[in-house]
């Protein structure tokens, strides 16, 4: 090797020297690492969807149907989590929601709305990237005095 390829490789090596040892996030440092679960970010972006307006509920089918069931046994806790799935790396973590809208709200506004609000309770209370929110709407919700139009006659008697 000449001088320059050696001096060249002592400045590779201590260059990934530094990349190693400084902390690629608060999650990562120097005195060591903090693991957050799937189920805490899940919660955290069940929490946040359901804050924003026009949301009815979250979860889709038989998820929402047990949620209903557990909600009327007294003492149940609301199962915040029903109804949002996460993938949880190191540093970055994946949503995926279910939930049912309310009628007359635009699902487009309504879904910007919910990423804006889960991305930023994520990010703030864990420290994660949100690398991307998917909505699935399962359904729209009709207030119970909402009328669906005349009730239909028998054509035969």
């Amino acid at each position: 090797m000449t001088t320059t390829e050696v001096q060249s490789s002592k400045t590779t090596n201590i260059a990934q020297k530094q990349v190693a040892t400084q902390p690629d996030s608060a999650l990562v440092s120097s005195t060591g690492r903090t693991t957050i679960a799937d189920t805490v970010v899940s919660k955290i972006a069940g929490i946040a969807t359901r804050e924003v307006q026009g949301v009815h509920s979250v979860g889709g089918g038989v998820t929402r149907a047990i949620g209903a069931l557990r909600e009327r046994i007294p003492g149940a806790r609301v199962n915040q989590s029903q109804g949002v799935s996460v993938e949880v790396g190191e540093r970055q973590a994946a949503v995926d929601i279910d939930i049912v809208a309310e009628y007359g709200v635009s699902i487009a506004d309504l879904a910007v709305g919910i990423r804006r609000n889960v991305i930023a309770a994520v990010e703030r209370m864990t420290g994660l990237e949100v690398t991307e929110v998917n909505i699935v709407v399962h359904d729209v919700y009709l207030d119970e005095g909402f009328d669906e139009g005349p009730e239909e006659t028998s054509r035969v008697q």
